[in-house]
């Protein structure tokens, strides 16, 4: 019989890579998604376009804060595996539009967990963000440093919805993985995203806005390792039971619950992933230089050994690579 797994946010960048890839292995996958108008919706209809080809492919359009919709859906389904990974997204427009935080990655994510405690599932996989780690002077990050200082309104609704699930953990021992997400890019990317903006920007011929002079570093961190890194962790349930104790464990003490990053662990200094993307173009960049962003960091670097530890993951794209397969996608689906 085959695994059974729902995925919210199905028709969003990871969602979408990540359904693919456990169709493309053979698993029933469920998928749960507003299609919102956040971003261009037609990308959202290409990507799902792809995966309603797959028989073993069902697909529910609606929003998380819609209680009735979502627990029919779970329950019709009865998913074993549920990888929660819609939210709305975007730290700058945070800023702007809070409300619409609250609602779909608090509200939204206390429903997925209700409702997943519910039917009994395996494995919860929580998608949460770097950008919680906020203020932290210490790099690279690791997740038993103290995550106290957010610095946006999209970073404290990540923070409060892994509060939220590592509390429901505890009170009724649901298996919950949370993974923290670093700077995600790749094929049929989010088109919000810098890297996504400066290809467009640049094609057009027009000048690119670059923040704190690109004195900046990120973890930029290739699409397939992310979904390869998911994968690899379906079956890593968390157990207080546990028998082997694992070096810098974020195992929580209470409840079988517990957080992991999942980046590339390399930093990239922002301008040299500005000059790849110019000499994949092959069109000179038209610069204009920025003070910093409210909101935004100076620097991220996952360690991500303890999910190496748990499941082999290896991140083995490198940017130049990750840079060259993003803009052959790119000019061959924008034609």
């Amino acid at each position: 019989m085959k695994t059974k797994i729902l995925v919210t946010g199905s028709s969003g960048f990871i969602g979408f890579s990540l359904s693919k890839k456990l169709l493309d292995d053979g698993k029933k996958v469920h998928g749960y998604d507003s299609m919102n108008s956040y971003y261009d919706v037609k990308l959202k209809k290409a990507r799902y376009n792809i995966l309603k080809k797959y028989k073993n492919f069902s697909f529910t359009k609606g929003d998380l804060e819609n209680k009735k919709l979502l627990e029919k859906t779970f329950k019709s389904f009865k998913p074993k595996i549920i990888i929660h990974l819609a939210a709305q997204a975007g730290v700058r427009y945070s800023i702007e539009n809070p409300d619409i935080y609250l609602n779909s990655n608090i509200i939204g994510t206390f429903n997925v967990i209700k409702f997943a405690n519910k039917v009994k599932v395996k494995h919860l996989i929580i998608g949460s963000s770097s950008s919680v780690y906020g203020s932290n002077k210490k790099i690279p990050f690791q997740e038993i440093d103290k995550t106290d200082h957010q610095i946006s309104f999209y970073a404290a609704t990540k923070k409060s919805t892994e509060n939220l699930a590592h509390s429901y953990s505890s009170l009724w021992k649901l298996p919950i993985t949370i993974l923290r997400f670093f700077t995600v890019y790749g094929p049929y990317g989010r088109p919000d995203m810098a890297y996504f903006k400066f290809t467009k920007s640049i094609l057009a011929g027009k000048k690119i806005s670059i923040f704190n002079k690109g004195k900046m570093y990120r973890d930029y961190t290739y699409i397939d390792d992310i979904v390869s890194g998911i994968s690899k962790l379906l079956n890593k349930v968390p157990s207080i039971k546990q028998k082997k104790k694992i070096k810098n464990d974020s195992l929580s003490p209470v409840a079988p619950f517990r957080i992991l990053n999942i980046g590339n662990t390399k930093k990239i200094f922002l301008l040299d992933f500005i000059n790849s993307l110019e000499k994949e173009l092959g069109k000179k960049i038209k610069r204009r230089f920025m003070p910093m962003q409210k909101g935004d960091v100076h620097s991220t670097l996952s360690d991500s050994s303890l999910l190496m530890r748990i499941t082999g993951y290896n991140p083995k794209t490198n940017y130049k690579t990750g840079i060259k397969k993003f803009v052959s996608w790119y000019l061959n689906y924008y034609k």
